[in-house]
């Protein structure tokens, strides 16, 4: 893919500080249409602010955002709400109204943006996208609290995609899943990306993350975007947390996993 055309999120000079702490400068990010692309970098680098100045959940100080070609500053409410529509954000933790049902959460957006939706609309929509997600249709009635970790981050999801979203943001989505369930949740990912022809925005620090499902990824450092690549373009590239990151102990744990995953079979 090439052109403008293929380019959904972009960013220019983005600056966010907080008081005297400034947390990016100068930032830029291109995000294509289709992709997987993981954001990684150091604690305090602002992966999840430069997720919330895109989603429009933070005001950035100067720079530009644009999302499916619209700048999202000074945009009218009308235009803004039918962007919103296109973009479902799974938040870290999965951030579930903990009084509603899980299907009652996957209605919200639904709601929101549609109100004449009747509730025997509402409840179909959900018990799909609640299946959609890997979760048995008996996790609907239930509440957050009567769900494990690897369900509540599901129900998170099923209610990212009740709109049909384009564009989907993932924040950590595996953090605090033992290997087997963010594997798991790694696969579903994938699937859902090519099934439903999503861009994804997945924030992580899971390696195995990495190398499984994202086409490239960007590392910020130093308040910026420091590179853009495969995995392999950033491991030619001599930044000390890049090497240190991809190179230490875990990250070549990962790096064989995935050299074994992608070993041909047989004799």
């Amino acid at each position: 893919m090439s052109g403008e055309e293929d380019i959904v999120i972009r960013v220019r000079g983005l600056r966010n500080s907080f008081g005297e702490q400034v947390v990016h400068e100068n930032l830029d990010l291109d995000v294509r249409r289709g992709e997987i692309i993981g954001v990684v970098g150091g604690s305090g680098t602002g992966k999840s602010v430069l997720m919330r100045s895109i989603v429009g959940l933070q005001t950035p100080d100067t720079g530009e955002v644009e999302v499916f070609g619209h700048d999202t500053r000074g945009i009218d409410p009308q235009e803004e709400t039918e962007i919103r529509k296109r973009w479902g954000v799974l938040f870290q933790g999965g951030a579930l109204f903990s009084t509603l049902t899980v299907a009652e959460n996957v209605q919200v957006p639904l709601r929101e943006f549609y109100p004449g939706f009747s509730q025997p609309q509402l409840d179909e929509i959900a018990s799909y996208k609640v299946v959609m997600t890997g979760l048995s249709s008996e996790a609907g009635p239930k509440y957050p609290s009567e769900l494990s970790g690897g369900m509540r981050k599901r129900a998170g999801l099923a209610r990212a995609l009740a709109l049909d979203p384009e564009l989907l943001f993932l924040d950590e989505p595996t953090a605090g899943l033992d290997p087997i369930g963010a594997a798991a949740f790694d696969e579903q990912t994938r699937s859902l990306q090519r099934t439903l022809g999503l861009t994804v925005f997945l924030i992580t620090h899971d390696l195995d993350t990495l190398h499984a499902i994202c086409d490239r990824v960007a590392v910020l450092a130093d308040r910026h975007v420091i590179a853009v690549g495969t995995i392999k373009e950033l491991l030619a590239l001599d930044h000390p947390w890049i090497q240190e990151y991809f190179n230490g102990p875990r990250g070549r744990a990962a790096t064989a996993g995935a050299n074994r995953a992608d070993a041909p079979t047989g004799a």
